[in-house]
């Protein structure tokens, strides 16, 4: 407690977040607001809020940066911001209610769930137009793609399976099985591992790559609270392979774990009902939403202290970063 009174006030008495290497945004996409609240990384306040469509959800940047993009899940669309001056650039075009998306590492492609018709929609981002429309399973939801880009994975909620999809044939080249609901789906950055969360199932399924067979399944228990409010959603591994960070919803903790042991090593408690998570681009911080406060927690990654948090729009659900210069 004293680390982290010692820490707010050295962040108060300077006006800064930590000196920052370099200036990034925070975007966060609030549900039931229909905006999305941004916030600068030289003192985590908040900047603006603009409106982007009915039932904002998952939302993610370009690698350059320069793009936002948010699943405006009421709409049936995705939608394109510039993220220097928050215009709206063009409507992409997504299947029925898009909950989860990923941008290919190389940015030309974009990946949807569309949650209402059991597909996962592919877009090619140069032209802005609908590749192809892939079947998976019912209610898809989320979405990971491997750091070479080559595979993508979806997640559906109702057939409790992880979807292994191929980039060049547009095809599913392995379906494993996991616990309940699956929600997230992640890869190490060495692209080894996908962590696959199940929130009813109240676990993370470790799947490994080559295999597509499950290798570990890291379980959950908070003393105090009950088994079935420890609902993980969101997922976040260091890129040095080493931590994990799951968000546990209801339970108000964001759990860490040990990347290669699959212990877990602490509960962080955060704002209440945390959904997703992002890191700054140096991991120097964790980002998480938390849908029920109205609020981001933010985590300093080396002490895994929670270190403030920020009042932003009406149930934040999804949070990116992008780097801006």
């Amino acid at each position: 407690m004293l680390r982290y009174l010692a820490a707010t006030a050295l962040i108060g008495a300077l006006g800064l977040a930590a000196t920052p290497a370099f200036a990034y945004k925070i975007f966060v996409s609030n549900e039931k607001g229909n905006d999305v609240t941004v916030l600068s990384s030289e003192n985590f306040e908040v900047t603006d809020t603009f409106p982007v469509g009915q039932r904002p959800r998952g939302i993610a940047a370009s690698p350059d940066g320069t793009r936002l993009y948010v699943c405006t899940s009421d709409d049936d669309t995705i939608k394109e911001f510039d993220t220097k001056t928050y215009e709206f650039i063009r409507t992409l075009p997504s299947g029925p209610d898009p909950e989860l998306l990923v941008v290919s590492p190389d940015g030309s492609r974009l990946y949807a769930a569309n949650e209402d018709d059991n597909l996962v929609t592919i877009i090619d981002l140069t032209t802005g137009s609908r590749i192809v429309e892939v079947p998976v399973g019912v209610e898809p939801e989320g979405m990971g793609i491997s750091p070479d880009g080559q595979t993508i994975v979806n997640t559906s909620e109702t057939t409790n399976m992880a979807h292994f999809i191929d980039k060049d044939s547009q095809q599913i080249t392995a379906n494993v099985l996991v616990d309940s609901r699956p929600r997230f789906a992640q890869y190490k950055a060495d692209g080894s591992e996908i962590w696959v969360s199940a929130e009813i199932g109240g676990t993370v399924s470790v799947i490994d790559a080559a295999t597509k067979e499950i290798k570990h399944k890291i379980t959950f228990e908070i003393p105090g609270i009950r088994s079935e409010s420890i609902q993980p959603v969101g997922v976040r591994i260091t890129s040095d392979g080493t931590k994990a960070y799951v968000a546990l919803g209801p339970a108000n903790r964001v759990a860490v774990i040990d990347a290669n042991t699959y212990e877990v090593l602490d509960y962080l408690l955060v704002g209440q009902r945390v959904w997703q998570l992002a890191f700054s681009p140096n991991e120097e911080y964790l980002f998480t939403t938390n849908g029920i406060s109205n609020d981001i927690s933010i985590v300093d990654v080396a002490d895994d202290e929670v270190i403030r948090s920020v009042q932003v729009g009406q149930q934040p659900w999804g949070v990116a970063v992008a780097d801006v210069e």
